[in-house]
């Protein structure tokens, strides 16, 4: 890949806060536009696993855009709840469900769980594919341990991220920095790993 130059590759997602993670992850050598910029719409999440997810939103955006395309799906599963939210993380609460709304309903749902059973993890599968049929697409996954508060602290991050405890950090994805976020997230594991392959120029990444 030549150096200084810009690739730009379509990001499957309407989420904000992905899509700042996400660039800040890969860095200004790709840039990455997010499908609402070319107005395509999103798709059904019909899938069963957090990758088959992320395939099905990549193909879909590649094909309306006719560009390569990032898609990234991931969510948080607790153990006392049997794995759940996972991957309706986002739509806990409903379709439409704000951030608050799920938290609280995950809050609910755990109601006095004591903390040590309170163990959970946030997994995050990220794929990139060349062309909507691309038959080797690749796919990049990180998890990051933790456990759930009975109570959010901090303003940062998004989604569960206030009640999302790193206990080697003592803080809550809410409280992190940024950058240190990144580097502990699944979502950072999983980009750096994308990011080094693209780099490497182990995998095609001719956008032209």
């Amino acid at each position: 890949m030549a150096s200084g130059v810009t690739f730009r590759i379509i990001l499957a997602t309407g989420n904000l806060g992905k899509l700042r993670e996400l660039q800040n992850l890969l860095g200004e050598q790709f840039e990455l536009v997010p499908q609402a910029e070319l107005k395509i719409s999103s798709i059904e999440e019909t899938g069963r696993t957090f990758t088959q997810n992320a395939l099905l939103k990549a193909r879909h955006a590649s094909a309306e855009s006719g560009l390569p395309a990032i898609a990234d799906d991931s969510g948080l599963e607790v153990d006392a709840l049997g794995g759940a939210p996972g991957i309706r993380s986002a739509r806990y609460a409903g379709s439409e469900a704000t951030d608050e709304e799920n938290n609280r309903k995950l809050l609910a749902e755990l109601g006095a769980c004591p903390e040590v059973e309170r163990t959970a993890r946030f997994r995050s599968s990220i794929v990139y594919v060349r062309a909507p049929d691309d038959p080797e697409p690749f796919i990049a996954e990180g998890v990051w341990e933790g456990r759930i508060l009975d109570a959010p602290r901090g303003t940062g991050g998004f989604g569960y991220d206030p009640l999302f405890l790193d206990e080697s950090a003592g803080l809550t994805g809410g409280e992190l920095d940024p950058d240190d976020k990144n580097r502990r997230s699944h979502r950072g594991q999983a980009a750096r790993r994308l990011s080094e392959l693209l780099v490497m120029g182990q995998i095609d990444a001719n956008l032209d």
